[in-house]
């Protein structure tokens, strides 16, 4: 009778236990849920975006359409400095607010934001920075090679560098050149014991954003230091990759890969080598002020 007793009084303890810990859980989503709705009719239903014409607008776009907690928001195109204004604006009152994120960029290192989950994969993978040489450059040039794989930056400190060079007004050549006498150790493993040139002439090419023009200036400068006669040069994508297939541009630390140019990287496939990664961790898709208590593009609410 005891035994009975006991098991009784365990079997009522795990019953109570369990109807407590649903409606924990219960409570937990419905207070997700509040917390969601609250944020998005604070926003006004509202992503504030780029430009227009800009690819990723097409993107947010498409996660309105595909969310359906995004059923019913609008995105407020402008550019990207007005984008920016709005998010300072909105961390200075500690108010909501979803902007259109990528990085590398300066903003991850100057407000404290975080990317949403995108679980329909709507932005797509993390991506690199790739770091590609036309065919034959490494015949040419085999010590070279051996400094241009060691190129490597940890993506928070490309983005404290490029906050560096908003708050300092610097040039990317200018913020490459201050980068390397900063960090001699650096370009010191990275031109250990590589056989150093001889005035060969080495074109390093790049693309027109932000990032890879300092990475570039930063190659063509510990090239030049290691006895390279190097040519700087800055294309549009689709120039840059033509060039590198053409054996105009010997090498670029410029393309992301595999989505943002990874179109051109299959037209011009055979006609490149890629020779390593230089960047790592890049990522699109939308971000909001991490004191925003919401994680997930699917935790907001739609328009009623």
């Amino acid at each position: 009778m005891k035994s009975l007793m006991i098991f009784a009084v365990l079997s009522f303890v795990l019953f109570m236990a369990a109807c407590g810990e649903d409606e924990t859980n219960a409570s937990t989503e419905e207070g997700s849920e509040d917390i969601g709705a609250k944020y998005s009719e604070e926003m006004d239903y509202t992503i504030t975006g780029l430009e227009p014409g800009a690819g990723q607008t097409e993107l947010n776009n498409q996660a309105i359409e595909e969310y359906e907690s995004l059923a019913g928001w609008e995105q407020q195109t402008s550019s990207t400095g007005a984008m920016l204004t709005a998010l300072d604006t909105a961390i200075q009152n500690e108010e909501p607010i979803m902007i259109t994120a990528w990085s590398p960029h300066y903003k991850f290192a100057k407000w404290d934001i975080k990317y949403l989950e995108d679980p329909k994969e709507i932005f797509g993978e993390e991506i690199y920075a790739a770091t590609l040489t036309r065919l034959g450059f490494e015949g040419d040039h085999p010590a070279a090679l051996e400094v241009i794989k060691n190129f490597y930056w940890d993506i928070d400190k490309i983005e404290e560098t490029l906050l560096r060079s908003q708050e300092e007004e610097l040039e990317m050549d200018v913020l490459a050149e201050k980068w390397v006498e900063e960090n001699e150790e650096t370009v010191a493993e990275w031109t250990e014991g590589i056989e150093k040139g001889n005035g060969e002439k080495v074109t390093v090419g790049a693309t027109l954003w932000d990032e890879v023009l300092f990475t570039g200036n930063v190659a063509k400068l510990v090239l030049e230091q290691h006895g390279y006669d190097v040519e700087f040069t800055s294309l549009d994508p689709a120039i840059l990759f033509e060039s590198i297939a053409s054996g105009d541009v010997d090498v670029t630390l410029a393309p992301w890969l595999p989505t943002t140019h990874g179109a051109l990287a299959e037209e011009y496939e055979g006609q490149f080598v890629e020779v390593g990664k230089n960047i790592e961790g890049g990522k699109l898709g939308l971000a909001v002020p991490s004191y925003m208590d919401i994680d997930s593009l699917e935790d907001f609410a739609p328009v009623e």
